[in-house]
């Protein structure tokens, strides 16, 4: 039997994480490609036929779907609104739908009866009955994994489905799970608390997949936390990584996602950039040490986080950071303190959020006992929206929240903050810059958009002119990091605080 497989990725919603003017300026359509969907792909039988259309880079046609037995889609919760209409066009033209990923694992309630089979938990576990049941007319609507599964189970991804020329990065994955159990996070429900690890042979053959494939540039690793387990990491993982790269001089720049107990740690920071991480994303939620431990970020509290920042800078990895303003124990001091931190810890790409509630969270079956969920039915990841009932007023929580935003992402702030950066960063010199087309392109933009056309272009020529003097090594810093500011100003959810501020 020979089925025609159509994977379907949603579009991201206009958040922090969607950044499609910067990607436009650099001649790409998505930041990276849809990870799970290459992942479920390669667990499909080899004689079926499939086909990947991406939203955040090209439109679904009808015919892709008509020529479809099965339309796969799979989706987090910021691809919720382009989920659902994807769904009503694929039932319009009446073919059925398969549906995965942590928007259906959290939230299959709302889909029951609108899609016709859902995946909950990861997939490699129960991928096979699925197949065997196809094979046997035999569909059921649920799918769930009892138990998360060996992660040696995932195959390959299947990369020749995308277009790499569309991407910034690729995206390939070490480990699920995560040590930490924030009670606002619904990772450890999504793959549980006990970091599952790739073998060394199974990673690198990842690596070598993309490299033979013509892909030379950065990759983003996608594990919820990269450093869950540091022992291991350090003694077989990154000495490996480390020697796969020097034979093939470098050809990848990595990011990941981290604790920030990484600064507590000399030697995985050197080994680290030592294997090609350049930059790391860093959940530092709020300086307010209530709140911290309100929301069970231990590994946050009791630390000085600005030096911790400080301290992984110093290494030659850019911290990039996550903000939560919200929490119960906040007080009016947030915000003022909030930007205070931010600016000091010179955290340029600095993500501030208002706290929300994902569904099966810790936090989620907290205020959903204390009757405090606006719309238990409706959790959108709308950075903007409030789907709870704050402590603080909400009217003041939203005016102090726009405040932060207006504040940190105005020229004022936001050039300063890449000079406190830059005094702090030591990178190391492993690999020299392959000069690409889209450097080109981001250098004129920067000039162009940042240097001659935007308000607060006066702060971007004294950047320029105190790196070139000062620290003449990072002039692509200099370059690069304004770039964000067009995309941050840009966002739809900042204009409507830059006019609400207009008019008080």
């Amino acid at each position: 039997m020979r089925m025609k497989i159509l994977l379907i990725s949603p579009e991201y919603e206009d958040t922090f994480w969607n950044l499609k003017k910067v990607l436009r300026i650099l001649g790409k359509r998505a930041a990276y490609p849809p990870l799970g969907l290459l992942t479920v792909a390669g667990l499909l039988p080899e004689e079926w036929d499939r086909k990947v259309v991406d939203l955040n880079c090209e439109k679904l046609t009808n015919e892709a779907i008509k020529w479809a037995d099965f339309v796969f889609i799979s989706a987090i919760v910021g691809q919720k609104n382009s989920t659902k209409q994807i769904i009503e066009t694929i039932h319009k033209i009446g073919k059925p739908i398969v549906a995965g990923g942590p928007l259906f694992t959290t939230g299959w309630e709302e889909f029951s009866g609108k899609v016709e089979h859902i995946f909950i938990g990861e997939a490699e576990n129960t991928f096979q009955e699925f197949i065997n049941d196809v094979k046997n007319n035999s569909l059921k609507e649920f799918y769930e994994s009892k138990s998360f599964p060996e992660i040696s189970k995932a195959p390959i991804p299947k990369w020749e489905l995308v277009n790499f020329r569309y991407y910034n990065s690729m995206a390939i994955q070490f480990s699920r799970g995560c040590p930490y159990n924030c009670e606002f996070c619904d990772v450890v429900h999504l793959n549980g608390k006990n970091p599952r690890l790739k073998g060394v042979d199974q990673l690198l053959a990842e690596l070598d997949s993309l490299y033979q494939a013509g892909w030379h540039a950065a990759i983003f690793f996608v594990d919820d936390n990269f450093i869950g387990n540091k022992g291991r990491l350090k003694k077989e993982y990154l000495p490996a990584l480390i020697e796969w790269q020097q034979k093939r001089k470098y050809p990848f720049t990595f990011s990941t996602q981290v604790s920030i107990d990484l600064a507590d740690d000399p030697k995985l920071m050197r080994m680290l950039t030592e294997a090609g991480f350049a930059t790391v994303f860093i959940g530092i939620e709020t300086p307010n040490t209530e709140s911290l431990m309100e929301c069970g970020k231990r590994q946050n509290q009791d630390r000085d986080m600005v030096q911790s920042v400080k301290a992984i800078q110093n290494m030659g990895i850019e911290v990039n950071g996550g903000f939560i303003i919200g929490f119960d124990s906040d007080e009016s001091s947030i915000f003022e303190n909030q930007i205070e931190f931010i600016q000091k810890s010179g955290i340029v790409t600095s993500m501030v959020g208002l706290l929300n509630v994902f569904p099966k969270s810790r936090l989620h079956e907290r205020l959903k006992q204390s009757n405090r969920l606006i719309d238990p039915d409706d959790n959108t990841s709308e950075i903007s929206s409030l789907n709870f009932i704050p402590v603080m007023d909400s009217n003041q929580l939203i005016k102090g929240y726009m405040d932060v935003v207006s504040t940190i992402y105005s020229p004022s702030h936001y050039y300063p903050r890449i000079k406190t950066f830059l005094r702090e960063f030591n990178p190391r010199r492993i690999n020299t810059l392959t000069l690409r087309f889209y450097h080109i392109r981001a250098l004129f933009a920067s000039i162009w958009v940042l240097g001659m056309i935007q308000t607060g272009r006066h702060y971007y020529w004294q950047l320029l002119l105190w790196t070139l003097f000062r620290r003449p090594g990072l002039i692509p810093y200099a370059i690069g990091l304004p770039l964000g500011l067009i995309h941050f100003r840009s966002l739809s959810w900042v204009k409507q605080y830059d006019a609400y501020f207009r008019a008080i």
